[in-house]
């Protein structure tokens, strides 16, 4: 008779540039390069190459099914430094739905947002002199992939920089780029 195995959670700053997996046969900064996480824990979802933020993973496969299954349509915030101002019409789009390839988006929350004043991304950020950027708060209910940066492309302010702050009731808080804090249990 074998024993349970003990669920492990894990909350990691996802840093730019770091692939959201273990390996990689192009030899690309991982997951493994940042942390040695058990064995048995995986990735409860992912973020893009060039996406930060906050990223769960764990071996709790109910946890990680609860999560991946689209149908509970559980919140996911993005701070978004987009090109531009985009004004209240624009964002109204966003939270409307947007017509992507793919299809229509769900229904967006979205707001202009200050700047959160993250540590500065390396390599920073393209910047235009003549061209102002802001920051959004946006939450989606879906997870797409790239659909953010999709969505804000679509209505004319492509995103420089995603940074994922919050997935359901779990927080990126004060952890820094490459960080990783184990939590006792996630309840969501």
């Amino acid at each position: 008779m074998t024993g349970k195995t003990e669920k492990r959670y894990f909350l990691l700053n996802k840093p730019y540039g770091v692939l959201t997996q273990f390996t990689d046969k192009e030899n690309r900064k991982t997951l493994s390069s940042l942390y040695k996480f058990p064995q048995d824990v995986y990735p409860v979802g992912r973020l893009d190459f060039d996406s930060e933020g906050l990223l769960i993973l764990s071996n709790d496969k109910t946890l990680t099914s609860i999560l991946l299954d689209p149908k509970n349509k559980h919140e996911r915030e993005y701070f978004v430094q987009v090109e531009g101002i985009p004004t209240e019409r624009d964002l109204q789009k966003l939270r409307n739905c947007i017509l992507l390839k793919d299809g229509k988006t769900l229904p967006a929350k979205v707001k202009i947002i200050d700047d959160p004043q993250f540590p500065k991304r390396i390599p920073p950020i393209r910047e235009r002199k003549n061209i102002p950027t802001c920051w959004l708060s946006i939450t989606l209910i879906e997870g797409r992939n790239r659909q953010v940066r999709r969505m804000t492309a679509a209505i004319g302010f492509p995103t420089l920089r995603l940074v994922r702050v919050r997935i359901k009731n779990l927080v990126l808080g004060k952890l820094k780029p490459g960080e990783v804090k184990e939590i006792p249990e996630v309840n969501i």
